[in-house]
């Protein structure tokens, strides 16, 4: 069986057949791999009938993982043990589905949010691997926006306008947009505003890309209205239809993008009827965008 890749989008997203995630795969085909996730930025596997340990054996292999935010929550109670894996789905511990109130459920509807995980972090994500167990009859999907390809679509005097700018950015902005969520003392201590840059380097391109979130509140040097005016100027601009894909999920699907140059969101679906139960993995990126930087 061969690897076989195939464009989704004009821009980006590829689809990839001829190989089997729960098993070990071959160091020749994760190199494929490796250079599909630098090409396509969003790589749908369909098929992958994985669990977690599969599912974290795979993603170990690009590097190290995180721990899932959500688990910092005050009181919460966690449904996956194994504590590499998130749990993007509307269950609670006893896999029933979580209360309209429910501060899980309040916390998560900041995923309908175009972002990028983990933007939040000193040192941000790399890749997410999400694995669909069991998905909604309608509504659920997830969409993402090509962020090298919306950059490269930018005036030159908004190129020069954005060089060298650093946004702050924080988890508790972002799930206050959308929800009755108010983070305590403790979990904004866990998770404090860090900064990023507004453009970086795409390492496996080298291409330049904006690097965008919902959890993006400020702009270093400019006023806090100027920079959210700017802010949501570039989201408008990089959420265009041209530069979206949308994913509509089938059980088995591993769907795994790179967060250092993609936007994504979920879509919203009747979370007090259906069940939606997805698991994610988070690689971690090897600095921060600032020390990258410097680095470079």
């Amino acid at each position: 069986m061969s690897i076989d890749v195939e464009p989704m989008h004009p821009l980006f997203v590829a689809k990839v057949t001829g190989v089997e995630l729960a098993r070990p795969v071959s160091a020749a085909d994760f190199a494929l791999l490796e250079a599909a996730i630098d090409r396509y930025a969003v790589l749908i596997f369909p098929g992958q009938a994985i669990d977690d340990d599969q599912q974290i054996a795979f993603s170990a292999r690009f590097g190290p993982l995180e721990g899932a935010a959500k688990r910092l929550l005050t009181g919460a109670k966690a449904r996956i043990l194994r504590h590499e894996i998130a749990d993007v789905s509307n269950l609670d511990e006893n896999d029933g589905i979580l209360s309209a109130n429910d501060r899980r459920r309040l916390y998560s509807l900041g995923n309908q949010l175009w972002h990028t995980d983990a933007s939040f972090r000193a040192v941000p994500a790399r890749y997410s691997l999400l694995s669909a167990r069991t998905i909604p009859p309608e509504g659920g999907e997830t969409e993402f926006a090509d962020l090298r390809a919306a950059y490269d679509a930018l005036p030159d005097s908004m190129k020069a306008r954005l060089a060298g700018l650093v946004a702050e950015h924080s988890i508790w902005h972002s799930r206050g947009l959308v929800a009755e969520f108010e983070a305590d003392a403790a979990e904004r201590a866990a998770l404090p505003p860090v900064p990023q840059m507004v453009v970086r380097l795409h390492p496996g391109s080298q291409r330049r890309t904006l690097y965008l979130a919902a959890h993006a509140f400020r702009i270093r040097g400019m006023t806090d209205e100027a920079g959210k005016a700017l802010l949501d100027e570039l989201t408008a601009h990089a959420t265009q239809p041209r530069f979206v894909y949308q994913h509509r999920w089938t059980v088995g699907d591993l769907v795994m993008w790179d967060n250092r140059c993609t936007m994504h969101r979920g879509r919203p679906y009747d979370d007090q009827r259906y069940r939606r139960d997805m698991h994610r993995t988070t690689v971690r990126d090897v600095a921060s965008t600032l020390d990258q930087v410097t680095a470079a």
